[in-house]
């Protein structure tokens, strides 16, 4: 770790999504010298530099300022001074700017405003962060979970307590095993930890209702990493919110007049979702403000290129979206571009037998194109392995109640909002 002191770093914090950070630019071919180092503990330590002007400029900085070149081809390769911007290539995503409060420099007591440079912490080359909403495991073909799951959130009957959940639907697990809970009937979203025994209340909570602050039975819920955000299926309110994942008392709509179930989200950050009314999936560019439907859309039915009250969607790593038709009793796959989907499961009419499905809900597909479906009706969790023509139950029994919500975790265990149950389970997987 560096504390760096400059006078040319150039605040871009006001262009950054972490405007409290403070982050900084560094142009190319500046110079530093070692002014301490200090051990925090076993193989880290904290270097301060100060930026020093060489005797000898063996490399022409970037200019802050702008030069008047001759404007003929000839003159600009002439006159032009060579920047060294093709030798030095410094990417600034690759850096990351850490809180002043672990740098070594003595925090002086005088309040005026200092002149002198503001030293910030610089780690180099930090370790990439995911930018996709939902891990995809590495599930063996064969893989079995525990039969009996462990209650992770809820499980204290029905109620609006903090250790209590009232009809979970979608849930969303990053990747420090963080649990993020639609809890349907409480009108909120719920945040619990590894081990906790309760939930801490991250959206809405304020009652039903469609001001900012409330929320009005959300079904689904996921994290997008870029803007440290929520993005959340507002149902009943008919809108897609989103909502800052640390210290958010309001959410923000991104789009209106939508009958919305589930969400997803691909690498680009466009958003998928399922709309239940109009019976097709929406593709929502964020950055350029454009939908696009990809699923569905011709009225309700059963052919391969319609849907019928469609819940949840997820997309895959290449841009598949995976929908629950569920008064189909199917999950239909459509390929990016196609104008009808494939039947990857269910589609032989509504029952228990294991080439049918009662009313699927969430859903998941593996790296391997496996398909997990929470079968709502069936009171259990189905895989179908590519091009099955039935599947095989992984969870289910006497131990769920209508499942709604499904996801797994990075090291491939399952976890189900068990919706009878008011609880969240996690099944291990046994490898």
């Amino acid at each position: 770790m560096f504390t760096i002191e400059c006078d040319s770093g150039k605040d871009i914090s006001q262009h950054s999504y972490f405007q409290s950070e403070e982050e900084i630019l560094l142009p190319p071919a500046r110079q530093f010298e070692v002014v301490a180092s200090l051990q925090m503990g076993p193989g880290v330590h904290v270097i301060q530099l100060k930026e020093v002007k060489p005797p000898i400029v063996l490399l022409q900085p970037v200019s802050l300022t702008p030069h008047s070149y001759n404007s003929t081809p000839e003159g600009t390769k002439k006159d032009k001074p060579n920047t060294g911007i093709d030798d030095v290539k410094i990417k600034v995503e690759q850096m990351k700017i850490v809180p002043e409060s672990t740098a070594t420099t003595p925090k002086k007591t005088n309040t005026s405003k200092s002149t002198q440079p503001k030293p910030v912490s610089l780690l180099l080359n930090p370790t990439p962060q995911p930018t996709k909403s939902v891990c995809v495991p590495n599930i063996p073909a064969n893989a079995r979970w525990t039969e009996k799951g462990i209650t992770v959130a809820g499980g204290n009957g029905s109620g609006n307590a903090l250790n209590q959940l009232n009809g979970p639907s979608g849930i969303f697990v990053d990747n420090d095993q963080v649990i993020y809970v639609a809890d349907t009937d409480n009108h909120r979203i719920v945040e619990w930890k590894v081990g906790a025994t309760s939930g801490q209340v991250i959206a809405g909570g304020n009652g039903k209702g469609n001001r900012a602050d409330q929320l009005n039975s959300p079904y689904d819920v996921l994290v997008d990493k870029e803007t440290d955000s929520l993005i959340i299926s507002d149902t009943l309110n008919r809108r897609v919110v989103r909502w800052p994942r640390a210290n958010g008392t309001i959410g923000e709509t991104i789009i209106e007049n939508i009958s919305c179930v589930g969400v997803a989200m691909d690498d680009h950050r466009s958003l998928y979702i399922s709309d239940w009314v109009a019976h097709l999936v929406r593709q929502y560019n964020m950055s350029k403000k454009t939908e696009t439907v990809v699923a569905g859309g011709n009225r309700d039915g059963d052919h391969i290129n319609q849907l019928n009250t469609n819940t949840y969607v997820f997309v895959d790593l290449d841009t598949s979206i995976y929908v629950s038709d569920k008064d189909n009793h199917r999950v239909v796959k459509w390929t990016k571009g196609a104008q009808v989907g494939i039947i990857v499961a269910g589609g032989q009419g509504k029952g228990n037998a294991l080439t049918q499905l009662s009313n699927p809900h969430a859903l998941f597909a593996d790296k391997l194109g496996t398909v997990y479906v929470a079968d709502y009706c069936n009171s259990r969790v189905m895989r179908w392995v590519k091009g099955a023509a039935s599947g095989d139950m992984i969870v289910g029994g006497t131990h769920l109640s209508t499942p709604r919500g499904l996801s797994f975790d990075q090291h491939g265990n399952l976890y189900v909002a068990d919706w009878g149950n008011n609880r969240v389970q996690r099944f291990s997987i046994q490898k």
